[in-house]
């Protein structure tokens, strides 16, 4: 995975007033930590970090204050339920060689059988452990053929070398159902309910 470079500043200002402020600079507020140091908390730039979130536990490369240079990923990113927009972000300090564990997200390819049925994912991305500059962007398994009651286990992920399971092998990640068929109206019924319909 490669790195994405991002310049931030340490803020000490806190509170709501504080975020909408750094908000309407088109950026967002964040903290970062781990390793037992104390929090540092950022100002990022708001269109840069969007466009880094859109890659799954992307790295980040942080120069602080022009003094400081951490490496970091998004452990939780808290946007505007209505707009969308970043309101907070949470970053995990890493270091190179270090394992960490992560959730990527799942993708398939094929197409099921012919037939009435649904695909259910149980997880949407499976809990893994990965050194922290070789996180795996997605994961992809085929649903080429599969029918009602077929199921994909963790164990059955194809995974790169270094990245081992963080969940039981035999948890369900993907399992195919059968489309419930729609049941047909009572005899009468739809009768019945076209004669109200006149007399009203």
């Amino acid at each position: 995975m490669s790195e994405v470079k991002i310049s931030a500043g340490t803020r000490t200002e806190f509170g709501k007033g504080a975020a909408r402020r750094i908000r309407r600079d088109d950026k967002v507020p964040g903290v970062l930590y781990g390793h037992g140091s104390d929090p540092v908390h950022l100002t990022l730039p708001g269109h840069e970090l969007l466009m880094a979130l859109r890659t799954p536990n992307v790295l980040i490369a942080l120069d602080i204050d022009g003094k400081t240079n951490e490496l970091a990923i998004p452990k939780s990113v808290h946007r505007d339920p209505i707009k969308g927009f970043l309101e907070h972000v949470d970053l995990l300090l890493v270091k190179r060689g270090e394992k960490v564990q992560v959730d990527v997200p799942m993708q398939t390819e094929g197409e099921l059988a012919p037939g009435n049925f649904l695909l259910e994912y149980v997880l949407d991305a499976l809990p893994v452990e990965a050194e922290a500059t070789h996180i795996p962007e997605q994961f992809t398994v085929s649903v080429e053929g599969l029918e009602a009651g077929a199921s994909i286990h963790a164990k059955d992920v194809k995974l790169p070398s270094g990245v081992a399971l963080a969940v039981d092998e035999d948890a369900v990640v993907l399992q195919v159902l059968a489309a419930q068929a729609e049941e047909p109206a009572a005899e009468g019924e739809g009768e019945e309910e076209g004669e109200e319909a006149a007399e009203a």
